[in-house]
């Protein structure tokens, strides 16, 4: 999905200024533990799949939705594993943003993993032992997602 019109109309009135947005990012795993990734067709590089929330959207059915346009793929959003402020960026285009990121574990339950829309080159599964070179701060919340466990949250939340 491209440049959601909200954007694109806060953008009519900022020009490139710094927007600060928040977004979604899926650390999708299907049953064989691999990941799912996109390769993103402005710059090339591989990524975790990730996302813009619509006004009043709530977050994980935002992150939903975001997997489904691009890749396809239906998931179950198993946890919350990460929030954070990211470091501001400029796209080739001159806009710049900041996003506040939430990242979510998720679980693969139906689809094919294929290129749905004009934001990536491909998209594939990718062992662990396998991944093409990642951004670092996606590598950080791959780990994180990846070690996170059920019971962990229970101890910690569910008395």
């Amino acid at each position: 999905m491209p440049t959601p019109e909200f954007v694109l109309e806060l953008r009519k009135k900022i020009g490139h200024d710094l927007l600060w947005l928040p977004g979604v990012i899926g650390v999708v795993f299907n049953d064989a533990g691999q990941v799912l990734l996109g390769q993103r067709s402005d710059n090339g590089v591989w990524t975790l799949i990730t996302g813009m929330l619509e006004p009043g959207e709530q977050p994980a059915q935002g992150l939903a939705r975001e997997v489904l346009e691009e890749t396809g793929v239906v998931v179950e959003v198993e946890a919350l594993v990460d929030v954070r402020a990211d470091r501001p960026v400029e796209f080739i285009n001159g806009d710049r943003v900041q996003f506040l990121s939430l990242t979510f574990r998720c679980r693969a339950v139906s689809g094919e993993a294929k290129v749905s829309d004009d934001e990536s080159l491909d998209v594939r599964w990718f062992n662990l032992d396998d991944l093409p070179e990642l951004p670092d701060y996606h590598l950080s919340r791959l780990r994180t997602a990846h070690s996170w466990k059920a019971s962990d949250f229970e101890a910690q939340f569910v008395r």
